[in-house]
């Protein structure tokens, strides 16, 4: 796992197939996402190799329940003793109450699909011990107030977290960043790729400097204009 600085209060947490995010606000820390399974012990070691208690980490925010996120919840969980939070779709999903739906492929997506599933540790998915639900419009108390924005498409559960004041978002797998030029696109493997894309053009509504993806690296200034850029690319079906 790397560990690179996006901003004084920021870093990401890279992992061989996605990528977390750490915040730290006065006296605690919120991590955005927890990588695959077995990466709870890895994460506590790089928050304490940044100077920090792993008791510190306060809440566990999941952008959505793929396994390259949400696998590591659990264990880092029992770690630290932070809260795990979930959009109500989605922690559904993280329970086991419902199966997991699997993504409407479209056909160029199918290689980079299997390529993935085999870059990902075989062993499965610890649920949490318990989940705190969101929905839309919740606030939660870090980076000065973290809007919830519900974003299905990805997953019926996908959220993003919008933190105005610092100007910073995190999108999850809604939107990424292309491994080949950098550019800004919808995110890949979803449910439903029309949503998606309408959840892109939502995120690109909003106030942003920094955007964080979970896959492919962030966009740290004027984030706004290359996200209106892809919406725009990439317009709504009527």
């Amino acid at each position: 796992m790397d560990v690179i600085a996006l901003l004084p209060r920021l870093h990401l947490l890279r992992f061989p197939v996605g990528q977390a995010y750490l915040w730290r606000d006065a006296g605690e820390l919120t991590l955005v996402d927890a990588g695959p399974p077995g990466s709870g012990r890895a994460i506590a070691d790089a928050v304490a190799a940044l100077g920090h208690d792993r008791a510190a980490v306060r809440r566990v925010v999941l952008t959505h329940f793929h396994e390259d996120h949400a696998g590591g919840a659990a264990e880092l969980a029992a770690l630290t003793g932070a809260e795990v939070l979930a959009h109500t779709a989605d922690a559904a999903v993280l329970r086991r109450d419902v199966p997991s739906p699997e993504p409407v492929l479209e056909e160029w997506e199918r290689p980079l699909h299997a390529a993935a599933l085999r870059r990902l540790p075989v062993r499965d998915v610890e649920p949490p011990p318990a989940i705190t639900e969101l929905a839309d419009g919740d606030v939660l108390s870090f980076g000065a107030g973290a809007r919830v924005v519900h974003v299905p498409g990805h997953t019926d559960g996908s959220i993003a977290l919008h933190l105005p004041h610092h100007g910073v978002l995190f999108t999850g797998d809604t939107v990424a960043a292309s491994p080949v030029d950098g550019s800004v696109m919808p995110g890949v493997f979803n449910l439903d790729r029309t949503l998606t894309v309408a959840a892109l053009h939502r995120l690109a509504a909003l106030d942003t400097d920094v955007a964080c993806f979970g896959h492919g690296d962030p966009v740290t200034e004027r984030a706004s204009a290359a996200l209106r850029e892809a919406a725009d690319s990439h317009r709504r079906t009527p």
